[in-house]
């Protein structure tokens, strides 16, 4: 997962409170750091992504490739 990607998701799933979370939400998954302390310390979007799907008890079906783009069509 890119960093665009963890973004895309978390918008998608959180919408207007995605903003808020990554900024202000703690995660003890993430050695108590916010996502965004986490991407800025080189940690893999991915690893956030899933840690805050834990965190918000976002269902396991919702967890698993959000966030991509639909490849283009030619």
């Amino acid at each position: 997962m890119r960093r665009s990607e963890f973004l895309r998701a978390v918008d998608t799933e959180f919408q207007a409170r995605a903003s808020s979370l990554v900024n202000d939400l703690v995660l003890g998954a993430l050695d108590n750091r916010t996502a965004l302390e986490a991407l800025s310390d080189g940690t893999p979007p991915r690893e956030i992504w899933l840690a805050l799907c834990a965190e918000m008890d976002v269902p396991e079906n919702r967890r698993h490739g959000v966030g991509r783009q639909e490849p283009r069509r030619r």
